[in-house]
C-alpha cells in the first residue's frame, strides 16, 4: 500500500473538526512522502491546515452543509500543549470572571503555560498562550488551581467574604471547604505576594 493510501485510510477514521498532528503519520513513509501526501489532501480539501504541523478534517455545518468549519484556535492550542506535555490553564482574569470575582470578561482569549509563549490563529480566531511562573499553574483545573489563579488577579486589593462565597458556590464547594482551601493557598503562597488580603 502506498504512503498516500495509508494516510488516507487513517485520516478517514479521524473525527471531523478535531485537530491532529502530522507527527502521527510519519511512520507511514518517509518524511518527504508524508508531507507531500498531506499537501495533496489539503489541496483537495480533504484536510485543512490549522497550525504548524496541525491539521483537521473540515466539518460541515448542520444548518448549512455547504459551509465547512475547522478546528478552533483553542482546540489547536490544547493539542499543542498535550503533544509537548505542557501545562495549559485559563488565565487569572478568565477564572476571576467565571468565579464571580469580577464582572468584566477578558477581551482576549489567553491561557497560561509552562511552555513557551505562543499565539494560535485559525481564521478570525486568536488565542494567546503566555509563559508564567510554575506556581500559578499549581493544581491545574482542580478547585485549588482555579481559585489560586482567580485570586492572583487581586494582589493589591482586599476581597470581601461575599465575593469569596460566590466563588465557592461556582466551584461547587461549601463555605467551610472553601475556607479550608483558602488556608491551604495562604500557607503556601501568601509570602510570595501571589494572593490578595482575604477578608474571611
Amino acid at each position: 500500500m502506498s504512503t498516500q493510501a495509508k494516510i488516507e485510510n487513517r485520516i478517514k477514521h479521524i473525527q471531523k473538526g478535531i485537530p491532529f498532528s502530522i507527527d502521527r503519520f510519519y511512520e507511514a513513509g518517509s518524511k518527504a512522502s508524508v508531507q507531500q501526501s498531506f499537501s495533496r489532501l489539503a489541496k483537495k480539501g480533504a484536510i485543512a491546515r490549522v497550525g504548524r504541523g496541525i491539521y483537521c478534517r473540515p466539518k460541515p455545518l448542520k444548518s448549512i452543509p455547504s459551509i465547512k468549519t475547522v478546528a478552533s484556535a483553542e482546540d489547536v492550542a490544547h493539542l499543542w500543549a498535550r503533544q509537548n506535555r505542557y501545562k495549559l490553564v485559563a488565565q487569572g482574569q478568565e477564572e476571576a470572571y467565571k468565579l464571580g470575582l469580577q464582572t468584566q470578561a477578558p477581551i482576549i482569549k489567553l491561557y497560561w503555560t509552562n511552555g513557551p509563549s505562543r499565539e494560535f490563529i485559525v481564521g478570525k480566531q486568536r488565542v494567546k498562550v503566555v509563559h508564567v511562573n510554575n506556581e500559578l499553574l499549581s493544581w491545574g483545573n482542580a478547585p485549588e488551581g482555579r481559585l489560586l489563579r482567580a485570586l492572583s488577579v487581586f494582589q493589591n486589593y482586599e476581597l470581601p467574604a461575599e465575593k469569596l462565597k460566590i466563588a465557592f458556590s461556582r466551584l461547587k464547594i461549601s463555605n467551610s471547604e472553601g475556607k479550608q482551601l483558602l488556608c491551604k493557598l495562604t500557607n503556601r503562597f501568601h509570602k510570595n505576594n501571589v494572593l490578595p488580603n482575604l477578608n474571611l
